[in-house]
């Protein structure tokens, strides 16, 4: 494993025995930041939509970070990056983000092809803090067009820029699927897996759900939770079991 952002969160998910990302899609500046105080401590890793806070400001992302020093927790900004190497450059240094100042992870699309990972990396590898791209090689809606081919070619770009590439998303939704993925990586890459939910399931968008214990032995490292915990009757609860779950699955697998 080449990356140090990478090395950086296996460290952090053995000193904190949790594998538990947490999807904050709060749109209220005051709830959002509210929510993280109260559940950064059984977390991993943050992950935010930031481009859905109504009323943005540079003073969110301060206190967010004062936040992830508090508790310990590692950011990944969900963009999704899906352009050309020079535009997604400006969308992850410039506008009123600055996104590559604060967030240890983002993620992209492979549909462009190398040229999108050669720009994140560009800006990622100046910066003093470690910084790491996921790759989408798998998505869980139900009618997605991520192949077994497009999955493949995503793998294999990954092993040409591993020391910035730190990984994938894994289909949460389908075990099947997360385990094709699992046996085309290797030991360089970690698999962070969406569409958990404790008892399974779906949504009215088509969004399906296996349970944490299934995802791990299907290969994945971190169960990335959002709704299952944010409409909760008690967050801070379901993110401990989700915590629990997850890290006893985990290491049940690594041993």
């Amino acid at each position: 494993m080449r990356n140090p952002a990478a090395k950086k969160l296996l460290q952090l998910m053995e000193e904190k025995q949790s594998n538990l990302v947490f999807a904050n899609d709060e749109t209220d500046p005051e709830k959002f930041l509210e929510i993280t105080d109260k559940i950064g401590p059984e977390i991993a890793v943050f992950k935010t939509h930031i481009d859905v806070i109504e009323n943005f400001t540079p003073a969110i992302i301060d206190q967010l970070r004062s936040l992830k020093k508090e508790h310990q927790f590692m950011i990944f900004e969900d963009r999704k990056f899906a352009d050309i190497g020079n535009t997604v450059i400006l969308q992850y240094e410039k506008g009123i983000y600055h996104i590559v100042e604060w967030a240890d992870f983002v993620n992209a699309h492979v549909v462009p092809g190398p040229g999108i990972i050669e720009g994140l990396r560009e800006v990622g590898m100046k910066q003093k803090e470690p910084r790491g791209l996921i790759l989408l090689v798998q998505m869980t809606p139900e009618g997605n067009l991520a192949t077994d081919e497009y999955m493949q070619k995503g793998v294999e770009m990954a092993k040409q820029y591993d020391d910035f590439v730190v990984g994938f998303i894994g289909n949460g939704g389908d075990v099947t699927e997360l385990k094709k993925l699992s046996a085309l990586s290797d030991p360089r890459f970690i698999i962070f897996t969406p569409g958990v939910k404790i008892g399974g399931g779906g949504d009215t968008l088509k969004q399906r759900y296996t349970t944490p214990a299934e995802v791990i032995a299907a290969g994945s490292d971190l169960l990335i939770v959002g709704r299952g915990i944010s409409s909760a009757d008690d967050p801070l609860a379901a993110a401990k079991e989700y915590r629990r779950i997850g890290w006893e699955a985990y290491r049940e697998a690594v041993a």
